[in-house]
């Protein structure tokens, strides 16, 4: 299948913004690691904003752009919620995840994201809230956006399912081809990227 596809919601970015996260993940972990007020005391605010902010990774041109996995994780997103709906050609389907990841493949490898003439890379921040055994914590959470129709164009291969009824499909045949299709459909109601259970990276 060749695709294009058209964002109606402004696209979050997922890759962090700090190539050291890793290190920097452990370090926060050690017993004389700062905490979050005493971090913003001594880098200041922006800095640590900056620090945690999420982005899209960049071409050799330094365009953003999406890797081609990204796309297979929303079909893995898209079709774990769709095997609990009732009728769905998804819900069909068992061991969906391996299904994905040995049988259906997006391709190029880096995906370029084309935004409106005139239009530029935004910001958007919002509260995170998780409830913890020491209580309600709320984080800040930045991450680059793409806004409203940025288009992307892709190529989806597959190969359709086997003769192996009990390893990979259940309640009669299914085709592969109208599940990526069902899968990309569900992309008006929930996208891509960050945030996406607000609506964000609908296409």
């Amino acid at each position: 299948m060749k695709l294009k596809l058209t964002f109606t919601e402004e696209l979050l970015g997922t890759a962090s913004a700090d190539p050291e996260i890793h290190e920097k993940f452990i370090a926060s972990k050690g017993p004389d690691a700062m905490t979050r007020e005493e971090e913003v005391a001594a880098l200041g605010e922006d800095e640590v904003v900056e620090k945690s902010m999420t982005m899209f990774p960049r071409d050799e041109a330094g365009a953003p752009c999406l890797w081609d996995y990204q796309v297979k994780g929303f079909f893995k997103d898209a079709c774990g919620m769709l095997t609990r709906a009732a009728g769905t050609k998804s819900s069909k389907l068992v061991a969906y995840k391996k299904i994905i990841d040995g049988l259906v493949f997006v391709h190029p490898r880096q995906i370029a994201l084309v935004m409106p003439e005139g239009s530029e890379i935004g910001h958007c921040q919002r509260p995170l809230r998780a409830q913890t055994a020491k209580g309600e914590r709320i984080a800040l959470a930045h991450s680059e956006t793409v806004p409203a129709g940025t288009t992307i164009e892709i190529e989806v291969q597959f190969m359709e399912l086997g003769a192996k009824p009990k390893d990979v499909e259940k309640g009669g045949k299914v085709k592969l081809a109208d599940c990526v299709r069902e899968w990309l459909e569900y992309g008006k109601l929930r996208g891509l990227g960050q945030w996406r259970n607000s609506g964000k990276g609908r296409f």
